[in-house]
């Protein structure tokens, strides 16, 4: 297949589904037929590609013919390879899961379509090669997720979002004005050229000043310590299959930016950048899993998890080893699938017992031990318990700051761990160990979904597969960890040697 093929199709295949689920706007079974069928072909476009890079290496294309840095540049390493086939691993479960559990009105008011925009905006933001494109796929994703967020009309809803777009809106802000000083010293947006240029560059102070304006920007969609607080007040807002995608994705996209930003442009006098990062990785930890700990709303209480993890995500950027680095990228695959599995569950459960309050759950255990079960594997790898997927993301990242001297951050990432087990045998003890109420039991084996035009048991296979995928992806990383964590040392050296990345944009890489 041809390399702009290739590296296209990620963002076409979402284009053309949105495009053709508008055409089809009235016939709702076909909307989620195309639906199904859309993610399918990203995450099979997103496995072709990983494939094409990790044979032939970084892949480049430059598009409309202009040779870069003049030309838009689509750029395809192991790690955004990887991200991109996240990013249709989640698209899929996310689109099935939805087919049986999200109402008619928002289905008429364009759910679906807008479910595939946000798709093509993540995969942009992985591929792009130039940091103005960046910020237009920064703007696509925040247009569709902030529409996916108030679809519904609901008062949590509309407050949530008010929050949610007020902080991104304002990082868009400080985005603009970061890469407006970024082209008056260099004369370029490409990013390998930009990368090139600063070598040459005679003022380091300014530099740096560039680089943490980035940094404050990803942060604020990466939901960092202290710029979190909008994640909490509006991802427990939505749908529960909108908060797995965003979950899942929107926050990653933050930090990918990041770790993009500080391995290939702002690589000189970097120490200072690469502490802060540290110590805001270890304050992110802490504060997100200190808020999960006093909480009673299941998915709120996820939402807290969703920011502490990011430390860990934050840990392996700021220690800057190629294993920090290969940590960083694995953890990343992983607390994405185990993160969005758990607020997946929420969603059934919320569907059988019609509260997220995790005061009034329980007595799930026994009628749905197989429910049980997908919790408990998913809660355990985010805390890190072996053999599953958390604890060698989790080990890589400890190792490596212990191989760096960096006791602090180790501490404050085992403490965390110990924190998170807690809170994920809260929600097991509340949700499915204690004795529920028994004037709200239900038959869990076949349950409708209200203004979902299908038969009990097929939607009960609808919500539960995706999260029986999801939950089996975390035990095959773990279980056969090596060949993947391999995959992410090879993505860390591909970031570490920038050379790679410069060659493959600026000579020539069609």
């Amino acid at each position: 297949m041809p390399i702009r093929l290739l590296l296209t199709l990620p963002i076409l295949i979402p284009l053309a589904t949105a495009a053709a689920m508008l055409m089809a706007w009235r016939v709702r079974r076909l909307q989620r037929a195309i639906n199904v069928a859309g993610s399918t072909g990203l995450l099979a476009a997103a496995v072709a590609l990983f494939l094409r890079v990790h044979s032939d290496g970084i892949l480049a294309v430059q598009m409309g013919d202009w040779p870069a840095p003049f030309g838009i540049t689509f750029v395809a390493d192991l790690f955004s390879a990887v991200m991109v086939v996240l990013t249709g691993l989640m698209g899929l479960a996310v689109s099935v899961y939805s087919t049986g559990s999200i109402d008619v009105r928002r289905e008429a008011f364009g759910y679906y379509p807008l479910l595939h925009i946000l798709l093509m905006g993540v995969c942009g933001a992985f591929l792009t090669g130039d940091v103005f494109n960046l910020f237009v796929w920064f703007e696509a994703m925040l247009i569709a997720s902030f529409v996916l967020m108030t679809l519904g009309g609901e008062r949590a809803q509309l407050e949530g979002a008010v929050k949610y777009v007020t902080m991104n809106l304002f990082s868009s802000a400080i985005f603009l004005a970061a890469t407006g000083l970024l082209y008056g010293i260099v004369g370029t947006l490409n990013m390998a050229d930009a990368a090139q240029q600063l070598d040459a560059a005679d003022n380091p102070g300014l530099i740096t000043t560039i680089a943490l304006l980035f940094l404050v920007s990803f942060g604020i969609k990466a939901a960092v310590f202290p710029l979190f607080f909008w994640l909490p007040a509006s991802y427990h807002t939505p749908p529960v299959a909108v908060t797995a995608l965003f979950s899942g994705l929107l926050t990653k996209v933050g930090v990918y930016a990041g770790v993009r930003f500080l391995t290939l442009i702002f690589v000189q006098e970097s120490e200072f950048t690469l502490k802060l990062t540290l110590v805001v990785a270890g304050f992110t930890m802490v504060t997100g899993v200190l808020g999960a700990a006093v909480q009673t709303e299941f998915r709120r209480l996820l939402s807290f998890h969703i920011v502490s993890q990011i430390g860990y995500a934050l840990m392996g950027l700021g220690l800057f080893t190629p294993l920090a680095l290969a940590g960083s990228v694995y953890f990343l695959f992983h607390v994405s699938v185990a993160k969005s599995a758990l607020f997946l569950v929420s969603g059934v459960v919320y569907k059988l017992r019609g509260t997220y309050d995790l005061k009034k759950l329980g007595g799930l255990m026994q009628p749905a031990p197989g429910l049980s079960a997908l919790f408990l594997i998913s809660a355990f790898s985010l805390a890190g318990i072996p053999p599953l997927a958390g604890f060698w993301a989790k080990f890589a990242l400890v190792r490596a700051g212990l191989e760096s001297a960096q006791y602090g951050i180790v501490a404050a990432a085992l403490g965390v761990s110990i924190l998170t087990l807690f809170s994920m045998t809260k929600i097991w003890a509340e949700v499915f160990w204690k004795p529920g109420d028994e004037s709200a039991q239900e038959d869990v084996s076949s349950f409708a979904v209200p203004g979902v035009e299908a038969r009990p048991h097929s939607i009960r296979r609808r919500m539960l597969a995706p999260i029986v995928l999801l939950t089996a992806i975390t035990i095959i990383l773990g279980v056969a960890a090596d060949p993947f964590f391999a995959i992410a040392q090879r993505a860390a050296d591909q970031l570490l040697d920038r050379g790679q990345y410069i060659r493959a944009v600026l000579g020539g890489g069609m």
